[in-house]
């Protein structure tokens, strides 16, 4: 009986060394496991709620085979006390939904697409004003016209360009002055006159 329970252990011991274990791995002293892809997990649900008891106004209902593609429809009641439906697929392309009323903007909605559709037909019209060869119209050959903040930058930048440039003339002509002033210091400003030639 011992003997046989010293060959068991032994074969156990054998089929534990001899097993597969390259998904194992060891890192920092941590053992974790590579995840295995399972079989595909497919599912089904279905609610109905309402604001009252017995009283339904909203439900949902989604199937997913498992493989990625996900089907459903949701209803619901809306403040208009109208039915709403939306059937959808959701794949590895997007979520697709059909609607099952026309959507109705609001005015500022309405307001936004006017703006945008006229903005859309203003630069539509710039770009096919081309001439011949596909060669830009003059305005664009004139290159891209600066904004308000922009012209106002560059305008700032320059004059404090000038500014700058003006008090470095200044100090390069009062030590010129101080030089032929006195011509025994000639060495001594020479290096600073050099430091203001470069501006």
């Amino acid at each position: 009986m011992k003997l046989f329970i010293k060959l068991v252990v032994v074969a156990a011991a054998l089929a534990c060394a001899r097993a597969d274990v390259s998904h194992i791995l060891h890192q920092g002293g941590y053992t974790t496991t590579t995840p295995q892809p399972g079989p595909p997990n497919p599912y089904v649900f279905s609610y109905q709620a309402g604001r009252a008891p017995g009283h339904v106004d909203r439900q949902h209902t989604e199937v997913s085979d498992g493989t990625g593609v996900v089907r459903g429809a949701f209803s619901y009641v809306d403040p208009k006390n109208q039915l709403r439906t939306v059937q959808y697929v959701a794949d590895e392309h997007g979520f697709h939904p059909q609607l099952s009323h026309e959507q109705e903007d609001t005015e500022a909605v309405k307001q936004a697409k006017r703006k945008h559709f006229a903005l859309y037909n203003r630069i539509a019209q710039e770009h096919a004003a081309e001439g011949v060869n596909g060669a830009p119209n003059a305005a664009y050959a004139a290159g891209p016209r600066n904004t308000e903040a922009v012209a106002y930058a560059t305008h700032k930048h320059l004059s404090e360009f000038e500014r700058i440039a003006a008090e470095h003339a200044r100090m390069r002509a009062e030590l010129e002055a101080q030089r032929l002033n006195n011509p025994q210091d000639d060495g001594q400003y020479h290096g600073e006159e050099e430091q203001y030639q470069h501006y």
